[in-house]
């Protein structure tokens, strides 16, 4: 946190502001395996999984010690990078704004901040090499809608790998806390595939939940063991996709094709940098300095450091399909 030229009181309510902007606005944040890094330690981690191990299917031999076995493990190592941004604040614009534009420059610059780290885990999930088309085999043949048969085959590959349910998620808000849900595998997608969720047979939306206590920030509703999460930033890959028919598509000519990411339990993981907060905010009042000497220019602004990895491809599962247009 830095205070620079404003009292600790005005940046606490700052920071709190810009953090609960930036993590409302940061979709995938909610469901990754979140480990941050002590501050002054190392900019890498590393995950560790211990493998499982074979069933012991044969009997014990009366008074004789069995061979036992060796722990395995994989590591998956991620190195933290830093980012942010900021805004400047003439003189004129404090003495003359209308509007609290302390306030204001806080909001929008939460919101950059959650798409920033948003758009980055994105592009991270994407890559991930599990893949189920929506018809064909292949990205370039994809024009058909999302269906329940193919959500039931995502169902089923993650339960086939073992990959685990939800329990629980990172709740939205300036400190990092974990909230209890129903079990569940969450699905991502962005929000131009409302529509077709909407008629699937077993479609139940979030306003028919018999418990809403447990709303996951972007849902939409769910199918099967499927809950779906609304987030923008994983935008489709324009004309990727076979001849449009009636899907949506940016030339006219080839579907777009969007991405529906599917987790289990630990599939991935959100690193960050802990101590006084994984974004600070830095407010600096217009004031008299040699490059200054007119105190005409403030300015508010962000910095943060944060990583995604995939941990688990086995424990998630992208849908590449068309939209309805």
């Amino acid at each position: 946190m830095n205070y620079n030229d404003i009292t600790p009181r005005t940046q606490a309510y700052v920071d709190k502001r810009l953090l609960t902007r930036a993590v409302t606005n940061n979709i995938l944040g909610q469901f990754g395996q979140v480990r941050p890094i002590p501050e002054k330690n190392t900019q890498t981690i590393t995950f560790r999984r211990y493998n499982k191990l074979d069933p012991a299917l044969a009997p014990l031999t009366e008074g004789v010690t069995p061979t036992g076995k060796t722990l395995t493990k994989t590591d998956v190592s991620v190195q933290l990078k830093q980012y942010g941004d900021w805004v400047s604040i003439t003189d004129v614009i404090y003495d003359t704004h209308e509007d609290p534009i302390l306030k204001e420059c806080t909001d929008i610059l939460g919101e950059q901040a959650g798409e920033t780290y948003d758009k980055l885990r994105a592009g991270v999930l994407k890559a991930g090499t599990n893949v189920l088309y929506a018809n064909g085999t292949s990205r370039s043949e994809v024009n058909t809608a999302i269906g329940k048969t193919l959500l039931r085959r995502a169902e089923r590959y993650l339960l086939r790998q073992e990959a685990k349910p939800l329990t629980s998620i990172v709740k939205a808000g300036p400190n990092i806390s974990t909230v209890p849900i129903p079990p569940s595998f969450i699905a991502v997608c962005h929000a131009d595939l409302k529509l077709d969720l909407e008629q699937l047979s077993d479609w139940i939306p979030v306003q028919k939940y018999s418990d809403t206590s447990s709303l996951i920030n972007g849902e939409i509703g769910s199918s099967g063991l499927i809950r779906f999460v609304i987030d923008n930033n994983l935008a489709p890959w324009p004309d990727a996709g076979g001849a449009k028919g009636s899907m949506l598509s940016t030339s006219g000519t080839y579907a777009d094709v969007y991405p529906v990411l599917i987790f289990g339990k630990d599939a991935y993981g959100v690193v960050e940098l802990s101590g006084k907060g994984a974004v600070s905010t830095y407010v600096n009042n217009p004031k008299p300095s040699d490059s200054d000497p007119l105190a005409q220019r403030g300015s508010v602004g962000w910095k943060g450091y944060t990583a995604c990895v995939i941990l688990n491809d086995l424990w998630m599962v992208r849908l590449e399909v068309a939209v309805t247009a």
